[in-house]
């Protein structure tokens, strides 16, 4: 049944979720009321671009909107920028605005994303300190990048690693400091890891590992980051990043159940009547994968929103897809599918030192996540394979004589049988 034209969605947050999800209301018939509230004076906006192409100028940053400027406007999408939500009053089905304006919602959707995690001895504002996460922040870094020749990132995560391998473009001395022993500690197996390491080292940066940095010096500007082992690194400005941190604060002083996160279940509800979220606040539940999980994520921003949206229009289907992630460095085009935390074994196919190869994560015999660099094209049956517990040999994984279509398509069979 469709949602009434009389009823009003709320979004609060007009990141990629928010105006993901505002697009597919519309798109699914919804003629009611949508109003998509953000705090940023931009659009909604894709951040990927954020850490390399805005970040070193190659394109202007009104090209990361997510939709046509007049698409809000034409599709009848009240859109309140530089908006801030101070509070939700669920009994009244009700938010408060910073302004003292209050909106009024029937069914209410919760993407307010994260914000950096901040370092105790490096606040967001310190001269020569940087932190990533808005085109703001994006363009203020590359400007800094630009008079800069030493620059120090902290933090060897995607973002951190996709800043340096920008930074590197515009001929900067680089290095990366990860207080953990590996690079992609969340993300990637160790032995997966080395090769993106690897990669940044032939093209200049220096990987650091293991070191955790105690402070900046600075007098009037950053002079150097200074190591708890007692290293100095030179430095004319620092990244900091280190991860982020999701906004519940609204949900949880609404009294909404907080896990890692916003807890939601399979259609993006929240403990609160009529409360929704979605995007990288969402701690939601994968069948696939049988555990919950929170994703900060090009993929689940938009299908998350997507689904959760058209749910409320009166479609409602659970969500539940293979995680997906993608990062571009130098020359490399790394795609990612599976959260495979727990790995019992790597196995390689194709050539690692050719820059194109496939490594899969493997747990209890099964395909439980997979890396491709330069290897796109085989990351749709890695999901696959993920999807549907594909057990192959590991001889036949690792021989690229072997196609993965044809593993998945020979499991398929057996289950069958």
């Amino acid at each position: 049944m469709l949602a009434s034209p009389n009823q009003s969605f709320v979004i609060v947050g007009a990141g990629q979720a928010g105006g993901r999800a505002a697009e597919a209301m519309r798109k699914a018939g919804f003629q009611g009321r949508v109003i998509l509230i953000g705090d940023e004076a931009e659009p909604p906006y894709e951040r990927p671009p954020l850490s390399k192409a805005i970040l070193v100028g190659a394109k202007p940053h009104g090209s990361c909107q997510l939709l046509p400027s007049g698409f809000y406007k034409e599709n009848e999408i009240e859109l309140l920028t530089e908006t801030r939500v101070i509070a939700l009053d669920p009994a009244a089905h009700r938010v408060k605005l910073a302004d003292g304006r209050e909106v009024g919602y029937d069914k209410l959707v919760l993407a307010t994303g994260g914000r950096v995690r901040e370092l105790p001895f490096a606040p967001i504002g310190r001269a020569g300190v940087y932190y990533l996460r808005t085109v703001k922040d994006s363009l203020t870094l590359g400007a800094a990048l630009r008079r800069a020749k030493r620059f120090v990132v902290i933090g060897g995560g995607f973002l951190g690693l996709e800043a340096a391998a920008s930074a590197r473009k515009l001929g900067l001395e680089v290095t990366v400091v990860e207080c953990l022993p590996a690079i992609l500690d969340r993300a990637m197996h160790p032995k997966i890891a080395e090769y993106v390491a690897a990669l940044h080292r032939r093209n200049g940066v220096e990987i650091r590992t293991g070191i955790t940095v105690s402070e900046i010096a600075s007098d009037s500007k950053v002079e150097a980051v200074i190591c708890r082992d007692g290293s100095r690194i030179a430095a004319d400005l620092v990244l900091v990043a280190i991860g982020i941190l999701p906004n519940v604060e609204l949900a949880e002083a609404a009294g909404a159940a907080i896990e890692n996160g916003i807890k939601v279940d399979e259609f993006g509800r929240t403990t609160l009547e009529d409360v929704y979220a979605v995007g990288d606040v969402a701690n939601h539940p994968n069948p696939i994968l049988g555990r919950r999980l929170r994703l900060e994520s090009w993929q689940n921003a938009q299908n998350q929103a997507i689904a959760v949206a058209r749910g409320l229009c009166g479609a409602p289907q659970p969500y539940a897809e293979v995680p997906w992630f993608w990062s571009d460095q130098y020359d490399a085009n790394i795609q990612m599918v599976g959260v495979p935390q727990e790995t019992d074994d790597v196995v390689f196919r194709g050539d690692p030192t050719s820059g194109r190869f496939t490594a899969f994560n493997i747990a209890r015999h099964r395909v439980v996540g997979a890396t491709a660099f330069n290897m796109g094209g085989e990351i749709r049956f890695a999901r696959k394979m993920i999807e549907t517990g594909t057990t192959p040999t590991l001889d036949a994984l690792a021989d690229p004589r072997h196609k993965l279509k044809d593993l998945v398509a020979a499991h398929a069979a057996s289950s069958q049988a």
